[in-house]
């Protein structure tokens, strides 16, 4: 049983559970205002430079759950297809491409963006989004987009699945009670303070 399973994380896809996904086969298509896109396999993203960020994945639902989410930087895709300095946005696409969302460029090269497969130590299953998901500590869970397929870079913001169904487009996370999964799903009150301390630590 994988860590997340062990502590009750919940499941949640909006489009409907993808079921068994093969992740030798999986790929990323990154496109739009770069010199060089490019299909990123499993292979690809096992290859480049792992990052590990010690943070925490926030639902807009108040489930909080921290630990080492292993993978590799959004900013590090962003340079190996030679993104264009007119990109102000960068759009992830779930399978079969019913979800979709959108965060800034400025949030997109953050040293804790990334593409995640991991979640301390242990391959990330379908439930939580595997093989890879975007993994974005910054804003609310509804940014993090599971088993992602595509990658589209744009000068311009386009809302996605829960923003067109009245959910904020900037997705700042705010402090106040969450049920905290590293402890037993407790509800309790994270201070301004603990989040600046889990993304800057």
């Amino acid at each position: 049983m994988s860590r997340l399973k062990e502590m009750k994380t919940p499941v949640f896809w909006a489009e409907g559970h993808p079921g068994v996904l093969d992740r030798n086969s999986w790929e990323i298509e990154v496109g739009g205002l770069c010199d060089t896109p490019r299909v990123f396999t499993w292979s690809d993203l096992a290859a480049m430079h792992k990052t590990v960020a010690d943070a925490r994945l926030t639902s807009v639902t108040r489930f909080t759950v921290r630990g080492n989410w292993g993978g590799v930087r959004l900013l590090d895709i962003m340079r190996a297809v030679n993104a264009l300095p007119s990109v102000a946005f960068v759009r992830f696409w779930s399978i079969k491409k019913i979800y979709d969302t959108s965060i800034p460029v400025e949030t997109a090269m953050k040293e804790r963006t990334l593409l995640a497969y991991e979640f301390d130590g242990e391959y990330l299953e379908e439930d939580y989004g595997g093989p890879v998901r975007a993994f974005v500590p910054y804003l609310w869970g509804y940014k993090s987009a599971k088993s992602l397929v595509g990658i589209t870079l744009m000068d311009h913001y386009q809302p996605g699945y829960w923003e067109k169904r009245g959910y904020t487009d900037e997705a700042y996370i705010e402090a106040g009670l969450v049920r905290d999964m590293n402890d037993s799903g407790r509800i309790r009150r994270i201070s301004e303070e603990e989040w600046r301390e889990c993304l800057d630590g």
